[in-house]
């Protein structure tokens, strides 16, 4: 398949600012006022692009209630919640602009670090530039799960990973079409810049308290997602499978050796029930771990050759009515 990476018709819109919403229905007033601002500093036409991901806080009316007063915002109701990765990708394909940041809703991601971004990706010429938050103002249990996800991540994925970067950050119009172009349905929109293997680099940021609400991240749901992401990403538990065979193998191999060599010096006895129960639990235990890693293969499989869309667009503000994921 042949990627477009030319730029789309942007319409004197130089930046797409992307948020997925989700619990912040209280800061949204203030994140549009402080993008604004950040825009207005630096002389851009720009635009601001809300998706709400089925928020339980009804965020849908007060988009629809900023979005009146303001022309450059644009929001997008997805018909359900269908993860912060999706509602990302959605946010992105309605983005016009040459340029395209990615940010959280909360105002934990500092919108006049924007400027600095920006400046970083035109002035030396990168593609990519991710914000680094260096000094993360999130509780000690926030910094440990997200340790532990990202951990989990790099080790299943076998590509290091950088607890300090998120979503946060800028990238190009070629970046965000090679980004779009992907049809997988389990999405990590950092990992999918990453293996696009554009010219990136990391910009040290501000970093803030969230402004309302709580993370729903918790530490169970952060390593599903890394599971599912390596799942999608990775052939390593395959591979965990097939070494854990070869082992075993090599171990029945070694016991019929010492067997055949009982045998052959005369003793005879017969082996005692418990190491035989044991052996019987232990193979059938691996049968099954082996069975099931290579059933979550198969079901990400089944669910990517449905071809089901990764988002749904119920209805949009100032946008066009595309409901197409």
């Amino acid at each position: 398949m042949t990627v477009d990476l030319s730029p789309a018709p942007s319409h004197s819109i130089e930046l797409s600012v992307v948020a997925p919403v989700y619990g912040c229905k209280g800061c949204l007033e203030d994140l549009a006022d402080q993008v604004h601002d950040a825009m207005r500093a630096m002389g851009v036409g720009f635009e601001l692009i809300l998706v709400d991901d089925a928020s339980p806080d009804s965020a849908w009316e007060r988009i629809k209630e900023l979005a009146a007063t303001r022309p450059w915002l644009k929001g997008l109701e997805l018909s359900r919640n269908f993860g912060q990765h999706s509602a990302i990708s959605a946010g992105i394909e309605h983005a016009r602009g040459c340029w395209t940041v990615v940010m959280d809703c909360d105002l934990q991601d500092v919108p006049a670090e924007i400027p600095k971004l920006y400046r970083k990706a035109v002035d030396e010429h990168f593609d990519v530039v991710f914000a680094q938050r260096i000094e993360r103002k999130d509780t000690a249990l926030k910094r440990f799960s997200s340790w532990g996800f990202f951990a989990v991540l790099g080790w299943l994925t076998g590509v290091p990973q950088d607890p300090s970067t998120a979503n946060f950050g800028i990238f190009h119009r070629k970046v965000i079409n090679a980004v779009c172009a992907m049809p997988e349905r389990d999405r990590s929109f950092p990992l999918m810049v990453k293996w696009a293997g554009f010219r990136t680099t990391r910009l040290p940021v501000r970093h803030q308290q969230r402004a309302e609400g709580e993370s729903s991240y918790t530490l169970r749901r952060l390593l599903r997602l890394a599971m599912n992401i390596a799942l999608g990403y990775s052939e390593k538990p395959l591979r965990m499978v097939a070494g854990t065979g070869m082992a075993c193998a090599l171990i029945a191999f070694v016991m019929v050796g010492i067997s055949i060599w009982r045998w052959w010096d005369g003793d005879t006895q017969v082996a005692g029930y418990t190491s035989i129960i044991g052996a019987i639990w232990l193979i059938g235990g691996l049968m099954m771990f082996s069975l099931g890693v290579v059933g979550l293969y198969v079901g990400q499989v089944f669910r990517n050759v449905q071809r089901r869309p990764y988002y749904i667009v119920a209805s949009t503000i100032n946008g066009s009515e595309d409901g197409r994921g």
